[in-house]
Parts: C-alpha cells; sequence; structure tokens
C-alpha cells in the first residue's frame, strides 16, 4: 500500500473515532442523540474508507496473480 493512501486511511479513521467518541459520550452523559445527517456522514465517511481500502486490495490481488 502506497504510503500517501496509508496515510488517507489512517486520518480517516482518525477522523471517525472521533466523531464516534463525540455521539457515544452525547448518549451516555446526556441521553442526546445524533442527529440523521450526522449518521448520514459518517456512514459516508465509512463507505468511502471501505472503497479506499477495497481498491487497494484488488489491485494487490492482480499484481500477486500475473
Amino acid at each position: 500500500m502506497s504510503q500517501t493512501k496509508k496515510e488517507q486511511i489512517i486520518s480517516h479513521i482518525r477522523y471517525l473515532r472521533q466523531e464516534l467518541r463525540e455521539i457515544h459520550l452525547g448518549i451516555k452523559e446526556d441521553d442526546l442523540f445524533p442527529d440523521p445527517g450526522e449518521l448520514r456522514g459518517l456512514m459516508a465517511q465509512l463507505e468511502a474508507l471501505l472503497e479506499l481500502i477495497e481498491g487497494n486490495t484488488k489491485i494487490q490481488s492482480n499484481s500477486k496473480v500475473a
């Protein structure tokens, strides 16, 4: 995996982890549930991260076959 892609993945994961922590604390401490749009945004971020990872996996798989 290229260093740039690895850095992108790490950045995405850190962002998502922080967002999820904030949501968890809001629910736990204040009984406030997140806005549906906020959850949709996080889901979109997770899907983008998955596509980035799967794209690398497919490329690596193809190069191993050749």
